[in-house]
């Protein structure tokens, strides 16, 4: 991509022979000879570095630095002025201009300075392009799911994303909790703040306390320096707190505190800590009940449950099995470079029978065995584990039972009770007739 320049100076023969200078670099220039031009200009096309009089006829080139950050905030602007003035050249960089110089002193410095601000540009473009890209594969729209109770759960999240609120996540183990949880937060105002996890089943409470709060040095043996706890790396951003369940109830009181005033106590100091921090807790277990069984805050509770949401299991989204299941082939194939697969009734059959205990996160993994286990790009059913086969056969003998079943009180009925008569009929001996009945609870 060649790196480009715009100029906009109302004074048309300095702006071309600007340009003239600037094209001789190898630089491609666009022109505009006022402020609104190159506005309009700057959103056209792909402008790198602008070099802006400060004197235009519809616009102050001072403040027209931040019009043009609005539009895109990587690019770097250079002011030129007939006559400097301190106040406008402190003004200029407050809002973001790379450098302030005075026509007549910019022969020599001039095309230095915008070597300068190309290399500065390239790189606040990686990271913006960066950050683009994160903030895409967090976001809402890379949730996978069109199921009503999907829909349902992802329409709250992005309501209270643009919010301070606390969010407490409810779930079954694998529904994503953590995907929604990183969500919010690239959708929120915090987005280019830190986004921190933490599970909370991982550790004893002891460490907990030390990872979430941080320690002061000699705090206890061991604590040979001073430590920030994960609240302080959250600080302005998110603190994901997976299984909040799994709290001691002292815990929970200091992280009450948090919630309410934003302050906390280190390990080992009697110092006040303030943080600006949004917290998401997430769960499997019941917290009400935990609340009222004496094991869990009730006061907590209701604190974290502000805001609530439900995430649904696969049960509860089975039109939504085959299409995640065809993002993981598709995930999984290109990581091993092999073609997009396709798959077979059988194999879809069976996803939709299968009890997804683990649900998405099952669903993943099994996604990821079957493309390592297969020789073509098509999924069949012998790709899938032993249980997928063994539930189907289940299923396939209790549809039986019922069948016989019925069939039998049938022929009973036809046979008015004669069980002689019946097994004949049925072609068993009587011995088995009266232990199917018994089996089956017949009369």
């Amino acid at each position: 991509m060649q790196d480009t320049v715009l100029i906009i100076d109302d004074e048309k023969k300095i702006c071309s022979l600007l340009a003239r200078i600037i094209e001789l670099e190898g630089f491609k220039v666009f022109q505009a000879n006022t402020g609104k031009e190159g506005l309009k200009t700057l959103s056209m096309q792909d402008v790198n570095v602008v070099i802006s009089d400060v004197k235009l006829p519809d616009f102050n080139g001072v403040e027209l630095v931040k019009e043009i950050k609005k539009i895109k905030p990587y690019v770097e602007v250079i002011n030129l002025t007939a006559f400097g003035t301190i106040s406008d050249g402190v003004m200029a960089m407050r809002n973001g201009a790379f450098d302030y110089i005075t026509k007549g002193d910019d022969n020599d410095k001039i095309i230095p300075l915008v070597y300068k601000a190309m290399d500065k540009v390239k790189l606040q473009r990686r990271v913006f392009e960066l950050e683009n890209k994160i903030s895409k594969k967090y976001s809402f729209s890379s949730i996978l799911g069109q199921s009503k109770a999907m829909k349902e759960a992802l329409d709250l999240a992005q309501k209270v994303a643009g919010t301070d609120t606390t969010v407490l996540l409810l779930g079954e183990t694998g529904t994503g909790k953590e995907v929604f949880a990183q969500a919010i937060h690239y959708e929120s105002p915090r987005k280019n703040k830190p986004f921190v996890a933490l599970n909370c089943s991982g550790f004893n409470p002891e460490l907990l306390e030390s990872e979430l709060f941080g320690y002061k040095q000699g705090a206890f043996t061991g604590a040979s320096k001073d430590k920030r706890g994960l609240l302080e790396e959250a600080h302005e951003g998110t603190l994901f707190l997976d299984e909040i369940g799994e709290m001691n109830l002292d815990l929970q009181a200091k992280l009450l505190r948090v919630l309410e005033n934003q302050t906390f106590i280190k390990l080992g100091d009697t110092q006040t800590s303030k943080v600006n921090v949004r917290i998401i807790a997430a769960t499997n277990r019941g917290l009400k009940e935990e609340a009222d069984a004496g094991r869990f805050r009730l006061d907590l509770y209701y604190r974290l449950s502000v805001f609530s949401i439900e995430l649904p299991n696969l049960a509860q989204r089975k039109t939504d099995i085959i299409m995640i299941a065809k993002h993981y082939l598709k995930e999984f194939s290109a990581k091993v470079n092999k073609p997009d697969f396709t798959m077979d009734e059988s194999f879809t059959e069976l996803l939709l029978k299968h009890v997804w205990k683990g649900n998405i996160r099952e669903l993943k993994n099994v996604m990821e065995r079957v493309v390592i286990l297969a020789d073509g790009n098509v999924a069949t059913a012998n790709l899938l584990p032993y249980e997928f086969h063994s539930e189907v056969q289940e299923e396939d003998s209790m549809k039986m039972q019922v069948m016989e079943k019925q069939h039998i009180n049938k022929v009973i009925k036809h046979t008015r009770g004669n069980k002689t008569e019946a097994a004949r009929l049925l072609g068993i001996g009587l011995t088995t007739l009266y232990r199917k009945m018994e089996e089956y609870k017949l009369s």
